[in-house]
Formats: structure tokens, C-alpha cells, sequence
């Protein structure tokens, strides 16, 4: 059996599957993925150097496909020796193809190789977006595991989902495969 991406997925089976557990006709009020933000934030005192965070960014880059952009802060903070202008994070923004790609391997890849996991909370924003956050990068196939264990970091996915509740946008989640508690 040939394998069928999320893309097609979303607009077949998916789709049709939605249109009856939420009761929809119209195909376009159908909750839909809108984009994936992968963001590290950058902790100054474990994280100091311009080779880390060099790093980090080829890492993100690996893992999304897509060159990652530097957030430099916006304002300096004393008591975190924070100066304005410095690398505080590593973010990338998905849409289209690539999103779909990226959520595709987070379900059949990523969550499966999780030591110790029961499933995701389900915790939307009351806007029907959905945050994870990941404590290990080694999970994901595309990088090898670091040799040393100061390199391992962890990072933030943000789904946002263009949803007129958290009900169908966890409906939608859930039909894609998100392993909910």
C-alpha cells in the first residue's frame, strides 16, 4: 500500500470524516491548519556562545527544513543580563507543504519514540490553537543524537488552527492522529 500524505489526507478521508462527527456540509467551515511555529528560547546561562546558538539553528534547520530566524530582544533586562540586541531565540514559521510534512512526522515519528509518554494534554487557548513543548530535540529521526549532553535543548510547537472553537480544532487534532490523554 502506497502511502498518502497529510495534504492528501486532509482533503479526503480527513475531511470527510470531520464532515460527520461535527455535523458540517460545507466543506470550507471545516477547521484548517493555518501554521506551525517551532521556536527555542535561548537561556543565557546554559546556553552562552555564538557556536551554541549557531547550533541550535542548524538543528531547527534540520528538523523543519527551513532556515530558522534569530530574535534578538527587545529591550535590556538587568537582573537577567539581557542586553537589548542579543540572541534570546531561534524560531521558524511553517505554512502549506512543509507545515503539513512537519505535523506528519510529529504523530507517526516523533511522539511514538517519546520515552515514558501518555499521550498530549488537551490544552487549547480558547481560540483553538495548540501548543507542545518537547523537553529532548534527539526525537525527531532527522539528527543524530549530541555527544554531549550539554547541546540537548528542548523547543515550543505552536499549531494554529483556524477553528471557530477549541471543540472542532480538537476534533481536527484528533483525526490527524494527536495522541490525546
Amino acid at each position: 500500500m502506497a502511502y498518502v500524505s497529510l495534504h492528501d489526507r486532509l482533503r479526503g478521508p480527513i475531511g470527510s470524516a470531520l464532515q460527520k462527527e461535527l455535523g458540517i456540509e460545507n466543506v470550507h467551515e471545516l477547521p484548517q491548519l493555518e501554521k506551525v511555529i517551532v521556536n527555542v528560547g535561548i537561556n543565557r546561562s546554559t546556553m552562552e556562545g555564538k557556536e551554541i546558538v549557531d547550533h541550535i539553528a542548524s538543528i531547527l534547520g534540520k528538523i523543519t527544513g527551513q532556515k530558522p530566524a534569530f530574535c534578538p530582544s527587545r529591550k535590556s533586562i538587568a537582573n537577567f543580563k539581557i542586553r537589548k540586541g542579543m540572541i534570546v531565540g531561534v524560531m521558524v514559521t511553517l505554512r502549506g507543504r512543509r507545515m503539513e510534512a512537519f505535523i506528519d512526522r510529529l504523530v507517526s515519528f516523533v511522539f511514538p519514540r517519546i520515552r515514558d509518554f501518555r499521550g498530549l494534554l488537551p490544552r487549547f487557548d480558547g481560540r483553538g490553537n495548540y501548543a507542545v513543548g518537547l523537553s529532548d530535540y534527539s526525537v525527531f529521526p532527522e539528527v543524530p543524537p549530541p555527544p554531549d549532553v550539554r547541546q540537548i535543548f528542548g523547543m515550543q510547537i505552536q499549531i494554529r488552527i483556524r477553528a471557530k472553537d477549541d471543540l472542532m480544532a480538537k476534533a481536527l487534532l484528533r483525526v490527524i492522529g494527536f495522541p490525546f490523554r
